[in-house]
């Protein structure tokens, strides 16, 4: 994990942002971030306000480690991405996906809370009347299904000819569970795992008990690009980087760890600055021909400024950071 720092440090160069949203996603309308400079750029803290300081540190740690260590080098220049659709209503599908350019995969947000699979059902036959046949469509449940739903689920979403289906279930357990149920019962979905990998003591775990097909990394919840990396060699299994609604300053970390990856076979989850009705940097990180280019976007101090958060949340996520940084330099980041 990247060396700490005090949070004075941090904090003297620190920004706390609110960005709105422009569709409702993961129950978020307004998105709060802090970011910080550092010698190597600029660097990100914003777990999302339930997670436990014990957790949320390792999102300090990634943002240091873009700010004070910098990121390893990169084998390509650019980075393919596809398109997030949260669970809007199916005739909203054809709006969403228009924000992302050129992107000819889509990542469909399915098991809402309130929502049945009739919606679901609806949401991915939209995505495939939209961005035709050959198109690669995946469903992202957030461990909102139990097995049996997952495997009735997923013999109905099968039809739309999916590229995996992404945490379908919670546990590990389980989809190893339901990844045997599948192919016996001759369902062609492969599994990917991400709050198995990104929320686990022991993300390994997931290939050693052969719950997924491929795995899913997000380099705030694991630590940083480093740490990130090490998580996809001990897996051995081929990996898709995702993001966790950041801005572009967010973003860039992950595009450096997509850009870092010696194989890379799938789009990755990293457009959703276009999910954003204002992004904080100059040039905002968004697909252009479904690709990104690898970078590191600075900061534009007008929008810093007015896309400000109250001065209540400035606060608490100034509290938080300066506890989370305490838990880093004291080794407890869990």
């Amino acid at each position: 994990m990247t060396p700490p720092h005090s949070a004075a440090d941090l904090l003297a160069s620190a920004h706390v942002v609110a960005l709105p949203m422009r569709v409702r996603f993961r129950g978020v309308d307004v998105r709060e971030a802090v970011v910080f400079e550092g010698p190597c750029g600029w660097g990100e803290f914003a777990p999302f306000p339930e997670y436990p300081d014990d957790e949320a540190a390792r999102w300090l740690a990634a943002g240091i480690e873009a700010a004070y260590a910098g990121w390893p080098a990169a084998v390509r220049d650019v980075v393919p991405v596809n398109a997030t659709v949260p669970a809007v209503p199916a005739d909203r599908v054809a709006e969403v996906l228009a924000r992302f350019d050129g992107c000819t995969t889509a990542k469909v947000k399915v098991a809402e809370r309130g929502q049945g699979i009739d919606d679901d059902v609806d949401r991915v036959a939209a995505v495939r009347d939209v961005m035709g046949a050959d198109a690669r469509i995946r469903v992202d449940a957030n461990g909102g299904w139990d097995e049996s739903s997952a495997a009735d689920a997923l013999a109905r979403l099968a039809a739309y000819d999916l590229e995996y289906a992404e945490q379908p279930c919670a546990t590990v357990e389980e989809l190893a569970r339901l990844r045997k149920t599948l192919a016996r019962n001759g369902i062609d979905v492969p599994i990917a795992a991400d709050e198995s990998i990104r929320k686990a003591e022991d993300p390994v775990r997931v290939a050693r008990l052969g719950a997924a097909d491929l795995v899913v990394v997000k380099v705030a919840p694991l630590g940083g690009v480093e740490a990130a990396l090490e998580v996809v060699e001990a897996c051995g299994l081929p990996a898709v980087v995702s993001s966790a609604l950041d801005t572009s300053i967010g973003i860039a970390a992950g595009v450096a760890l997509a850009a870092a990856l010696p194989q890379l076979d799938h789009a990755c989850g990293l457009g959703t600055v276009s999910l954003f009705e204002r992004d904080v940097a100059r040039d905002a990180l968004r697909p252009t021909a479904g690709r990104l280019v690898v970078t590191r976007p600075v900061p534009d101090p007008v929008a810093l400024e007015e896309l400000a958060a109250p001065p209540a949340r400035r606060q608490w996520w100034r509290d938080r950071l300066t506890r989370c940084a305490a838990l880093l330099a004291a080794g407890s980041a869990r």
